[in-house]
């Protein structure tokens, strides 16, 4: 009875993939020949499927891009850059993007060791950090049993000192991993998909914005508070805006 359960579960999976794919091919057709509008329906029923690729991002994203749909275009941006952080394509087309926006807002940029720590995380995705990690462990052991088992002086020394450079490597491997996995936990951002939304100093809507944001504008989110977020955007200001306004990534 389980074999037979786990081979419909295999056809049954091989043939969503099938179609999926599929798909897939006919809307990159449809983009090719320019029919964006019809590409962008394909592309999401395949993510309506739970289906999710860089690729699939990527293209779904041009075709927004194409039709000139600031806020979908540079949200399917980011959800591939998610999956892959260092895509140049992806980095290249979502700057494309991000010109057609109407605020120009500058970031704080963090300054010295900070910033160099920050950016060397973010060099690889929490999964690639970990399989680092692994490789250097899997050396330190190599190494480390032939320092065991050299005679040499200066064999023993240069397989000891390989070996602690490899726990050593391993070790920030591990750190970094965490504080990757950490950031993508714990930074919760979304894109503004109105048009025009007021950003306000409290969770109501009495008195006028603070400030105002347009589509396509990314933000981070802080709190959640019935049908408000506390958000904070690239230059540091805070503040309310409706959830309604907003599709987090």
């Amino acid at each position: 009875m389980k074999k037979i359960f786990f081979i419909l579960l295999v056809f049954c999976t091989t043939i969503g993939f099938g179609q999926n794919e599929a798909l897939f091919e006919q809307a990159n057709k449809a983009y090719a020949d320019g029919n964006y509008e019809d590409a962008i329906k394909k592309y999401e029923s395949i993510l309506d499927k739970g289906e999710t690729a860089v690729s699939l991002y990527y293209n779904l994203a041009n075709a927004h891009y194409k039709l000139n749909h600031i806020a979908p275009s540079i949200y399917y941006y980011e959800k591939a850059l998610q999956l892959a952080p260092n895509d140049a394509d992806v980095k290249n087309n979502i700057q494309f993007a991000r010109n057609m926006a109407m605020d120009d807002i500058e970031n704080v940029q963090r300054t010295g060791i900070a910033k160099t720590i920050d950016d060397l995380i973010a060099t690889f995705s929490f999964n690639t950090w970990a399989m680092l990690a692994i490789v250097f462990m899997v050396l330190f052991v190599i190494l480390f049993l032939f320092y065991y088992y050299e005679r040499t002086t200066l064999s023993k020394r240069i397989f000891f000192i390989t070996s602690m450079v490899s726990i050593f490597l391993c070790i920030v491997s591990v750190c970094f991993a965490f504080s990757q996995q950490n950031i993508q936990l714990n930074n919760n951002y979304a894109i503004v998909f109105a048009e025009e939304a007021g950003v306000r100093s409290e969770p109501n809507l009495r008195g006028e914005p603070a400030f105002l944001l347009h589509e396509g504008t990314k933000a981070k989110l802080l709190e959640n508070y019935q049908e408000w977020y506390k958000i904070e955007i690239a230059d540091g200001k805070q503040g309310w805006m409706l959830k309604e306004n907003l599709k987090e990534l």
